[in-house]
């Protein structure tokens, strides 16, 4: 799923003209988004619900976004504690940088999650 799903950011991004650096971004922060929900999410229909918005704003800035959306458990992302390298490299906690690399590749990130599931809304500046 997650490779049709950066086959098409790539082709809306190209499309727009954003450069190879920056589809890369986008691609790696929606992989990072699916891969929490499918992991996390604990979904009832076992489903992520995506959709892709090209927009441009009045001051002249065209954008790329991505919204990701379960409807799973929710979270509070609010409450996740961000792991540190040195819990990373003593081996006590390898995993949980998802949210950080969507949030450094990404020029806006939007989370909202309840009992009704998570929706991730990813915006990339061209």
């Amino acid at each position: 799923m997650e490779i049709v799903a950066t086959a098409q950011v790539a082709a809306l991004g190209e499309h727009m003209g954003m450069s190879r650096d920056k589809i890369d971004e986008v691609r790696l922060a929606l992989v990072e988004a699916c891969i929490n929900a499918f992991e996390h999410a604990q979904t009832r229909d076992e489903r992520l619900h995506l959709i892709f918005r090209v927009g441009h704003e009045e001051e002249g800035a065209d954008w790329l976004e991505v919204e990701v959306l379960d409807q799973g458990k929710g979270f509070d992302h609010l409450r996740i504690e961000p792991p540190t390298p040195e819990q990373t490299f003593q081996g006590k906690r390898k995993r949980g940088w998802g949210l950080q690399i969507i949030r450094s590749l990404m020029d806006a990130v939007q989370i909202s999650s309840g009992e009704w599931g998570t929706r991730i809304v990813m915006r990339k500046y061209k």
